[in-house]
């Protein structure tokens, strides 16, 4: 199964840049795992949140396959401690060609997205940053590789 994280804008903050960087790496020891960079929409000013939405959503789209187990990290998504995940990516390995995870823009999805969605996750009840949410997933991502393999990066 491949991994992909698909995201709008890139990522500014050169220490979070590292870190998604390392974990990436760390990630593809483990399994085939990919970051795609979804450019900012330019000229935005004389756009609405949900043109801007529908713009993104359509962008976001073209890169999708057909075949594609698509997760949105969503605020409203269903949330896992890090065990529980890791067993989800497991069983995904065996059902999943290409597992993609996409975090939108700063205001979220557009309709089009939601229903091409086959589901959505979140990392917390609280809200962070797109750019810490893209650090965030590449560490849970790492630990839940660990975790499969029975190495001990996790605690319990």
């Amino acid at each position: 199964m491949k991994v992909e994280l698909l995201f709008v804008g890139k990522t500014v903050n050169a220490n979070f840049v590292a870190s998604i960087e390392d974990y990436a790496k760390r990630i593809g020891h483990y399994l085939p795992f990919n970051i795609t960079v979804i450019p900012e929409l330019k000229n935005t000013k004389n756009l609405s949140a949900t043109q801007q939405k529908e713009a993104e959503g359509d962008l976001i789209l073209k890169k999708l396959q057909t075949d594609d187990h698509v997760v949105l990290l969503d605020e409203h998504g269903k949330e896992m401690r890090s065990i529980a995940f890791a067993e989800w990516i497991g069983r995904k390995q065996h059902v999943a060609r290409r597992l993609v995870f996409v975090v939108g823009g700063p205001y979220g999805f557009s309709e089009a997205v939601y229903t091409r969605a086959n589901e959505k996750m979140s990392l917390s009840k609280m809200t962070f940053s797109h750019q810490m949410v893209r650090l965030i997933f590449t560490e849970q991502l790492y630990r839940a590789c660990t975790i499969l393999k029975g190495e001990p990066y996790h605690h319990e």
